[in-house]
């Protein structure tokens, strides 16, 4: 992505207030973040072949089902910071065990598990913004 569009993000950015903006154009997603307001603005550009992202690609086992993101916001695995997960890979997860957390518009919204199975894939890191219908997890029913 070319500077000079860089430029039109950060100044739309100013114009409107806002403290973060993702773009994507081209097969190309940029991410702009001010940290503070005296703090310049962080520019970081995604690949779609970054590595990172197709090493989250859930598995296409058979029979494994995703479990989806139902809202924007930031997935959280454990109910506070320093404690235990609500679930790890190999754990069964029953009907309606919380299995996660996402913080939306500083709202804490408990995850459930919408059918019983073994968690087989974790796709998202503890922190990370999703988007809804975004695959959390990947489960083999039980």
């Amino acid at each position: 992505m070319k500077l000079d569009k860089l430029n039109e993000f950060i100044k739309f950015m100013n114009e409107n207030d806002l403290c973060e903006l993702e773009v994507e154009e081209e097969g190309k997603r940029v991410r702009l973040k001010k940290s503070s307001q005296d703090h310049p603005v962080i520019v970081s550009q995604i690949s779609p072949q970054n590595k990172l992202e197709q090493s989250r690609e859930p598995e296409k086992e058979q029979g494994l089902v995703e479990i989806n993101s139902p809202m924007v916001g930031t997935f959280y695995r454990a109910p506070s910071p320093g404690t235990k997960p609500y679930v790890e890979v190999g754990d069964d997860a029953k009907l309606g065990d919380i299995i996660c957390i996402i913080e939306a518009m500083k709202l804490m919204n408990e995850i459930k598990a919408d059918r019983e199975g073994k968690i087989v894939q974790i796709l998202v890191e503890n922190g990370e913004s999703v988007e809804f219908g975004q695959t959390l997890f990947m489960i083999k029913p039980i």
